[in-house]
């Protein structure tokens, strides 16, 4: 597999505007900093070819031939590029081609398929012409077409054709793919419009992933786009699907712990950062209370590895974990202990098993105080924002083809961010650096100020590099890989589903009132909607589920 990139010269057409172009990102390919290491032996992982049933088998590529470019419009006015897949390996036939914004570097990947029973793929029928750039005053290497296969009954497409001629494909171009081997995909980033933002009532280039996402769902990303003239309209591309539920591609546990140690994040915190990670056997062991609901009085000790919490059942308020009531002991558990830290692993099939979700989990005993901005004052919110036990995580999305890393989730707060490769910093080979927020300790991908708010008023997330980091290859430990069956024996922990620090209740009205008095009077208002506006897990002390009770421990991250 490589990122080898040539470009194919399309004639000048006098409608176009033609200016020496500066160099733009995609100008040059992403690679990894590193080789990829060797992966112990195993069943399917990292041998290039998916056998997704029925015939249908899948390899991916990433070596292109660029077809056409635009050099304005879409992500920070740069243009796009449209490639098609090069270096087929034998047997294997285009499923569609390839388009990503020109303001990052070159690096994506689309599937190509092979039929081993005749009836898998076949030809489309006809080609329709959804978009052309011929009549477009905008900077382009000649004039871009984009076609959609018109497939034979019971078929579907998964992708389109682009040239830079006006006359239709050969329909032995593209293959479309039988009904049945397919599943709904939907809208995912936007590519291109020919303006500087998505018009929901224009033409538009969008990336497709599947509608349904999760490790028990089996649709598989393509790696196409979709071009349409409105994206209020049903997409008009499919992706494909894993029929079988073949897992076999999916990493062993020795392929776990060489993926890991390849690709595990440095994670660096705030150098004024007070509250940091540890174990959560170190956390039960340093004096951890569970409390039951009418029982309050009489909290009792955990044991390290917490075979004694309740296991299963739901977040219903009848237990919780608080920190040790000697006050000298509670202010030493809540700055957690670094030296002492560990990640914990969730290793999970993804799109159709296609992909390996490393979720790695963090823990804090305790989250920080939070700072709001309001323009040009910084603010210290007083207990809003407190809790004790935080659970934070980043995902690494490891192709299941080569072993290769091909983005990284960031968690932030109720939400989070997926970063591509290419546009992460890597520190010791390809291990993602990572920045956890001060006190709040939500994931970005580059350190500085990101305020969470609009209008010049909102939470600081603030990160910078420090001597206080986490190297989280060092101490790791795989706590569930439900694929593997047995093999992986989950800590009691995992499965206490109940609160890990209690809820308590304050005036919100009295904690804003004792901010209000350092602003001035016209963004009292304007702070006091903000500060009302924010989720409840900023706004009330409350304590946080484990990682099980978490939407993407089965789904998707979003």
């Amino acid at each position: 597999m490589g990122n080898c990139l040539s470009s194919t010269q399309s004639a000048v057409n006098p409608n176009v505007i033609s200016k020496k172009r500066k160099t733009l990102p995609i100008d040059a390919s992403f690679k990894l900093p590193a080789p990829l290491p060797s992966w112990p032996p195993g069943e399917g992982f990292g041998s290039g070819i998916i056998d997704l049933g029925d015939g249908l088998q899948v390899c991916l590529l990433s070596s292109f031939n660029k077809v056409w470019a635009t050099h304005e419009g879409g992500p920070d006015n740069l243009g796009a590029s449209f490639f098609e897949p090069s270096q087929f390996p034998q047997g294997f036939s285009m499923l569609g081609s390839y388009s990503q914004p020109n303001n990052t570097l070159l690096h994506g990947w689309v599937l190509a398929g092979r039929d081993d029973t005749g009836s898998a793929l076949k030809q489309p029928i006809d080609y329709t012409l959804v978009w052309s750039s011929d009549s477009l005053r905008i900077k382009q290497d000649g004039v871009g077409y984009i076609w959609l296969p018109t497939p034979p009954d019971g078929y579907k497409a998964v992708g389109h054709v682009v040239t830079n001629s006006p006359q239709k494909p050969p329909l032995g171009k593209i293959h479309c793919v039988r009904s049945d081997l397919t599943d709904q995909c939907e809208f995912d980033s936007w590519i291109w419009g020919p303006g500087k933002e998505s018009d929901p009532n224009g033409f538009n280039v969008y990336s497709l992933l599947p509608s349904n996402r999760g490790t028990q769902a089996m649709g598989v990303c393509v790696g196409t786009f979709v071009a349409q003239n409105t994206i209020t309209a049903p997409v008009s591309l499919a992706c494909v699907k894993n029929v079988v539920s073949n897992l076999s591609c999916m990493p062993n546990r020795n392929q776990i712990q060489t993926i890991f140690q390849a690709y595990s994040p440095w994670m660096y915190f705030h150098p004024d950062e007070q509250y940091l990670p540890s174990s959560v056997n170190w956390y039960l062991k340093n004096g951890a209370l569970l409390y039951k609901k009418g029982d309050e009085s009489k909290p009792v000790p955990i044991d390290s590895n917490g075979s004694k919490l309740p296991q299963g059942g739901a977040d219903d308020d009848t237990y919780w974990m608080d920190l040790p009531l000697d006050e000298g002991a509670k202010e030493r558990v809540k700055k957690g202990n670094l030296q002492d830290s560990q990640v914990y692993l969730h290793i999970k099939p993804m799109l159709g098993a296609t992909f390996t979700d490393i979720a790695v989990w963090v823990f804090y005993p305790f989250n920080g105080p939070s700072k709001a901005k309001v323009e040009f004052i910084n603010i210290a919110l007083g207990k809003i924002g407190e809790h004790v036990g935080d659970w934070e995580h980043v995902t690494l999305r490891i192709s299941n083809f080569n072993g290769e890393l091909w983005s990284v989730y960031f968690s932030e707060h109720s939400g989070g961010t997926w970063v591509k490769a290419s546009e992460l910093e890597f520190q010791n080979g390809n291990k993602a650096v990572t920045y956890s927020s001060l006190h709040g300790h939500a994931m970005y991908a580059k350190p500085g100020l990101v305020l969470q708010g609009s209008g010049g008023i909102g939470i600081r997330n603030d990160t910078a590099k420090s001597k206080k980091f986490m190297d989280t290859g060092a101490n790791s430990l795989v706590v569930a890989a439900e694929y593997l069956g047995t093999d992986i024996n989950e800590p009691p922990w995992l499965n206490y589903f109940r609160k890990w620090g209690p809820k308590v209740t304050y005036d919100i009205s009295e904690e804003i009132k004792k901010v209000d008095k350092l602003l001035p009077g016209k963004l009292k208002s304007a702070f006091d909607k903000f500060i009302r506006s924010l989720p409840n897990e900023v706004l009330g002390e409350q304590g946080p589920t484990g990682p099980k009770m978490k939407r993407n421990w089965t789904g998707d991250e979003v």
